[in-house]
């Protein structure tokens, strides 16, 4: 695609060329000055093309507004920018919209402490709510569904201007006019359209099944937000009664009991049968027998399963439901009695389980406590009774834990809504495989990281969760006479009708007054979990069913940025979304960021007082600097942070500014490429152009670390040693052919360099630009080896630094002024090298201060100077 193409994306004009370059440039101020001029001017709207082949669309991560943005964040969000910004001086279109992650639990619990309130759905809305002048989140005051989910808002929109003064302090080049929330209208209406057709396809489903939950916060737990945790707990050994007249072996079977080891001994109530490996020699005569449950003298099978574990405490488990997920597959496999007593609240049931024989103790010490007071209960018990052998045996146990939770999940039997992906449909899994062999990883080695989840699935995604602020499930049920809702025959929301809200709209057919009523309806109480909307960004951002133009210019996208942590949630649903709905992947590549870690490579965390917040270092080093050392972050590789580096890019940032003024002041616009004809000059367009295209090369390879690294390398020896060389040339001291080479050269080197840093230095680069080009730097055209040049030997830019190292070193060694005249210099080298510093010994006498004699020695040994200096002066 032309340039003149992409010209289109620029509403308006930048400061016309001829700005005055200012005396004493500097850092301070160029973030304000050019986000609002970006701001003003629209410089990064996306203007639409006549094709796909000329858009590069991005499907930005959503960050949770509800958190805090850490080093981390503006790390990997300045990866995706340095991409987008090349890519769209490639001439593309680049649409790259941003998002808030607005809804769901973090922003709750951060509603609940801010404001001192709770949710309570019974309570009627008050239209003149108040929050509590002095918030206690201790004792947080009940409020309406509807009155708590509008402070969420007001809440959220205070946040979400924050983090975006923050991403355009950083210089991200988003399209702000596409800005979008998983909670508006939009995404509401996308997610609940996409749920519709998943449930008229039969791929979401309600169920009742053993759920992870979660009883603090009160919600069901997808597999993917489960975490494992040390737990500290114990061992108790338990022992269940044999059958009368068991011929057991009395060693194996001390006191005529099958003794088992539990971690769970609150979970006796709830045995179902005890099971072994089958190939256990110790419990074949007891497969097919049963045993008694001590204290609630329940019959319980004895069953061989293969998960069960030999060599694992005494080798035989009780089966409980539910304990934990291998309970659930041997209840599932081994088709079980369901046989709950811990309820949602973490609390054991307050009724009498139908199963237990002896329900005495139960009923008087365990019914309606905790797990903990129950366990500490049925111990007690236990060691009274004898069925306990020993005491119990402190152990670390791995438990799992809602990633955002501190208690550890239980598992009862609830009703929620899945969507398939996979877990149970080998066919449907074999797809995700393959959508996950064809999709393009940056680094490579992330794609395991996929496989290995899609392979470890054992369900499901359950999308539900107990919430308030969230997205409604668009469905109603009918009450029967007995006010029994029919959860068979869910009533649906009408396409055209969305987005809806069952629990203030009612269903076709329907009034208020019918609400909870006998032979009415209820609305479906739950939200969809915030993946089930966020796995749908590329629809939303893309314009699904709302703008056909604009999806056939995005859809499928080009690449989806993100942490490695959440390959396992938001990338794999995203994948599973577009397979169901589109048949095809959402985008062509994934780009893996990794973490940022302290200086002891530890991950940066609130409860390790290790995290830096962004505003800091921007504030002290600016945010090109910060942006630099971003960008050293080499794709998909953890990066310790130290402060000290920031330094560093701050460093090259000023340099850019100083180094662009010298070449100014010392060039004029006047002279064309045409007019560079002297070989050292040539030697630094040839050079310049082996950079162009490694960076070109890196850049293609998404190894924006490299394209870096040659750019500032080469930046480093322009100012260190080229300018130096010649600038006096530059000035005319060797006529006007000679002084308009140079200063052509200059001209050029300085326009391909801001060029090349423009993606990793936004702010200076454009701020140099606005000195003697027109539009934004932003705009023009990636460099091209075509532009520059041939005919240069890039050979002789290494001759030139050796020489001026010895030059300077033998002047540095003489403690000596560098304006310290030589008065003889003897150059020794191969013939090759001699040769080529040759075409350029004037501007080694200016550089060197070389006023004398000149001697050119050939030798097979490396390059090297001898300098007789002038005496000091008397």
């Amino acid at each position: 695609m032309s340039t003149d193409s992409q010209a289109v994306q620029s509403p308006t004009s930048q400061p016309a060329a001829g700005q005055a370059v200012p005396d004493k440039p500097v850092l301070e101020g160029l973030e304000d000055k050019w986000s609002q001029r970006w701001a003003d001017q629209g410089t990064y709207a996306f203007v639409r093309p006549e094709s796909r082949e000329q858009v590069y669309s991005i499907d930005t991560p959503p960050p949770t507004v509800s958190g805090s943005l850490h080093v981390g964040h503006v790390f990997s969000y300045t990866h995706t920018d340095v991409v987008a910004r090349y890519q769209r001086m490639t001439g593309k279109h680049v649409f790259y919209p941003m998002g808030w992650d607005d809804n769901g639990l973090p922003t709750e619990r951060r509603v609940q402490n801010y404001y001192g309130v709770r949710c309570d759905p019974s309570i009627p809305y008050d239209p003149d709510f108040t929050p509590p002048a002095k918030p206690d989140p201790k004792k947080q005051v009940p409020i309406s569904r509807r009155n708590f989910i509008e402070l969420c808002h007001e809440l959220t929109g205070v946040d979400e201007k924050v983090f975006e003064d923050l991403w355009r302090k950083v210089g991200l080049s988003v399209d702000w006019t596409e800005l979008y929330t998983t909670i508006g209208d939009e995404s509401q209406r996308i997610a609940q359209l996409a749920f519709l057709r998943n449930l008229q396809r039969g791929e979401a489903y309600l169920s009742e099944a053993p759920t992870m939950w979660d009883v603090t916060f009160q919600t069901a737990v997808a597999q993917a937000e489960l975490e494992a945790r040390e737990y500290a707990g114990a061992y108790h050994r338990i022992g269940f009664a044999l059958p009368e007249g068991s011929q057991a072996d009395p060693e194996l079977f001390a006191d005529g009991k099958v003794w088992i080891e539990t971690t769970r001994p609150e979970l006796l109530p709830a045995v179902c049968a005890l099971i072994a490996h089958p190939d256990d020699e110790r419990y074949q005569h007891l497969f097919g027998t049963t045993v008694t449950s001590p204290v609630f003298g329940v019959q319980i099978p004895v069953l061989a399963h293969s998960a069960a574990e030999k060599d694992k405490g005494a080798g035989i488990a009780m089966c409980c439901t539910f304990g934990d997920l291998t309970d659930v597959i041997w209840w599932r496999e081994l088709q079980l009695p369901m046989r709950t007593v811990i309820n949602r609240d973490g609390r054991l049931t307050r009724e009498t389980p139908e199963w237990l024989t002896d329900a005495s103790f139960y009923d008087e010490q365990m019914a309606g406590k905790t797990t903990f007071s129950a366990r500490a209960a049925i111990v007690e018990k236990l060691a009274a009774t004898g069925d306990m052998a020993g005491e119990p045996k402190p152990t670390q146990r791995m438990a799992n834990f809602y990633e955002k939770g501190d208690k550890p999940l239980e598992i009862v039997s609830t009703r929620q809504w899945y969507i398939a992906n996979g877990g149970r449909d080998e066919q449907l899994r074999e797809t995700m495989l393959a959508r996950g062999e064809e999709l393009a990883w940056t680094p490579e080695h992330m794609r395991h990281r996929y496989s290995n989840w899609v392979n470890g699935l054992n369900g499901d995604w359950l999308i539900s969760r107990q919430r308030f602020f969230g997205v409604p499930f668009p469905v109603w049920y009918r009450l029967d006479a007995e006010g029994e809702p029919d959860t068979e025959n869910p009533i649906v929301a009408d396409e055209a009708s969305l987005p809806v809200d069952p629990a203030s709209q009612c269903p076709p057919g329907f009034e208020e007054s019918q609400r909870g009523q006998a032979g009415g309806f209820i609305g479906d109480p739950d939200v969809m979990d915030t993946w089930a909307t966020s796995s749908l960004s590329p629809q939303i951002v893309c314009g699904w069913q709302r703008d056909e133009e604009l999806w056939k210019l995005t859809f499928p996208m080009d690449v989806a940025p993100q942490a490695h942590d959440i390959i396992r949630t938001w990338l794999f649903s995203r994948v599973v979304r577009a397979q169901l709905e589109n048949g095809c992947l959402p985008w062509r590549r994934a780009t893996i960021s990794g973490f940022v870690t302290d200086p002891d490579r530890k991950k940066m965390s609130k409860s390790k007082g290790n995290v830096v917040v962004p505003t800091e270092i921007l504030d002290k080093f600016g945010a090109d600097a910060v942006r630099w050392r971003a960008a050293m972050a080499r794709p998909g590789m953890d990066s310790p942070f130290d402060e000290s580096q920031m330094k560093v890019g701050r460093r090259l940032a000023m340099k850019v500014l100083n180094a662009s003024k010298f070449v100014l002041g010392m060039s004029t616009a006047g002279a064309g490429v045409e007019a560079i004809s002297n070989p050292l000059d040539l030697a630094l367009l040839q050079g310049l152009a082996r950079v162009v295209e490694q960076a070109t090369e890196a850049f293609e390879r998404f190894d924006y670390t490299s394209a870096l690294e040659a750019t500032e390398t080469f930046f480093w020896a322009f100012c260190d040693d080229y300018l130096e060389t010649v600038k006096e040339r530059a000035y005319g001291s060797q006529g006007e052919a000679e002084a308009a080479s140079a200063q052509a050269a200059l001209r050029t080197a300085l326009d391909v360099m801001l060029r090349l840093f423009a993606p990793f230095l936004p702010f200076v680069t454009e701020e140099v630009w606005s000195w003697f080009a027109e539009g934004s730097v932003h705009h023009a055209a990636w460099p091209t080896v075509a532009e520059l040049p041939s005919g240069g030997d890039a050979l002789l830019l290494e001759d030139l630094a050796v020489v001026l190292a010895a030059l300077r070193g033998a002047k540095s060694a003489a403690k000596v002024s560098m304006k310290t005249e030589v008065v003889r210099a003897e150059f020794s080298g191969t013939g090759e090298v001699l040769e080529r510093l040759k075409g350029c010994e004037a501007d080694l006498r200016a550089v060197g201060r070389i006023t004398g004699e000149v001697l050119w020695a050939e030798s097979d040994a490396e390059t090297a100077v001898a300098v007789e200096l002038a005496s000091p002066e008397a």
